[in-house]
């Protein structure tokens, strides 16, 4: 049996345990399943995306900065431009594994590439590596302090040691 209102509508099977008698559900009940409130979307996504922003540029810096080439690209470019081929000469390496490893400074914005004619020149980017200073600040400070709580007691167990030492001697 179909039913052109209840159910799936449009003359949709009836389900098990679904009648043809009109729904209950009200206009306000079916547009609050629809969409969330109002109030609640706008400012969560718009804060995931910053976070997750962050979180991309720090995962896309770190990621350019784990590989041994890469860190010497960037040292080579401190001193002074060069061109994909003389960072290729200079790492023995293929031009296609050097445009590689250029492409993935490039994409953490570490490194630019200017094409003029045959020639890819690359040099530092613009960014300065703030936000990881800031990151690998914080962390450094939290150790700080978690090892200077470790070194008082450590302190105090030789000091208990040296106390228990002297009235075992007694």
């Amino acid at each position: 049996m179909t039913v052109a209102g209840a159910g799936g509508g449009r003359g949709a099977p009836l389900r098990a345990g679904q009648t043809d008698a009109p729904s209950e559900t009200t206009a306000v009940e079916n547009a609050a399943r629809v969409r969330p409130p109002l109030a609640c979307r706008p400012v969560r996504c718009i804060l995931n995306h910053m976070v997750q922003y962050t979180h991309a540029r720090l995962d896309a810096s770190f990621a350019a900065l784990s590989d041994a080439t890469r860190r010497g690209v960037l040292e080579r470019l401190g001193r002074a431009d060069a061109s994909i081929t003389e960072l290729a000469e200079k790492f023995d390496m293929t031009l296609t594994g050097m445009k590689k490893h250029v492409g993935v400074l490039e994409q953490a914005g570490l490194v630019t590439t200017e094409k003029v004619g045959r020639v890819r020149t690359c040099k530092l980017g613009p960014r300065r590596l703030e936000e990881e200073r800031a990151w690998i600040e914080r962390y450094r400070q939290l150790w700080d302090s978690r090892f200077e709580e470790l070194d008082k007691v450590v302190e105090e167990l030789k000091w208990k040691e040296k106390i228990d030492g002297r009235k075992k001697r007694e």
